[in-house]
C-alpha cells in the first residue's frame, strides 16, 4: 500500500502535465478496479498487491484521493480519507476487527499525529514508520528507544 502511494506521488508530482497525471491515474484505477487475476505480469508493484484482492476497493479510492489532490477539488481531504481507508482495510486483511479505535489511530498515523492508543501487533509496523518519519531529526538514542517501546507497547 506505502508503495502504491508513493508511485501516485510520483506520478502525481508538481510540474507534470494534469491530463498526463490523470492518464496514468486513470491507467491504475482501472487495473486496481479489475480482479488481480487479469492484471498484467509486467508489472511488479501490481504483483505485490496482489494480497490485496478482497479490499482493491481501498487501493481505488487512493487513486481517487490522489486524482483529487491535482485536480485541487478538496485540499487533500479526499487523500489523507483514503490513505485511512486503506490502513482499515489493511487492518481488516490482517483479521483485526473493526472499530473505532483502528478508524482513529489510521486517522491519526495519516495527519501524522501521536498515536494515543495501543495498536495491535499486526499494524505495529506502520506505527514504526511513523515514528521513523517524525523523529527523523532527532538523537539516534531517542530514535531507538521510541522504537523499541512502539515496537513492543504498539503506542
Amino acid at each position: 500500500m506505502l508503495a502504491l502511494d508513493h508511485r501516485l506521488a510520483d506520478a502525481a508530482r508538481p510540474g507534470r502535465d494534469a491530463i498526463m497525471i490523470q492518464l496514468r491515474l486513470a491507467w491504475w484505477r482501472d487495473r486496481l478496479g479489475e480482479p488481480c487475476a487479469r492484471w498484467p505480469k509486467g508489472e511488479p508493484l501490481l504483483q505485490r498487491l496482489t494480497a490485496w484482492d478482497s479490499e482493491r476497493a481501498a487501493l481505488v479510492a487512493l487513486v481517487d484521493g490522489w486524482e483529487a489532490q491535482v485536480v485541487g477539488e478538496d485540499g487533500g481531504v479526499a487523500l489523507e480519507h483514503a490513505r485511512a481507508g486503506a490502513i482499515v482495510a489493511l487492518a481488516r486483511m490482517a483479521g483485526i476487527a473493526q472499530s473505532p479505535a483502528i478508524a482513529h489511530a489510521a486517522g491519526e498515523f495519516v495527519k501524522g499525529h501521536a498515536i494515543a492508543i495501543r495498536v495491535p501487533r499486526a499494524l505495529r509496523p506502520l506505527i514504526l514508520l511513523h515514528h521513523f518519519e517524525t523523529t527523523k531529526d532527532a538523537s539516534p538514542w531517542r530514535i531507538m528507544l521510541g522504537a523499541l517501546r512502539k515496537g513492543w507497547l504498539g503506542r
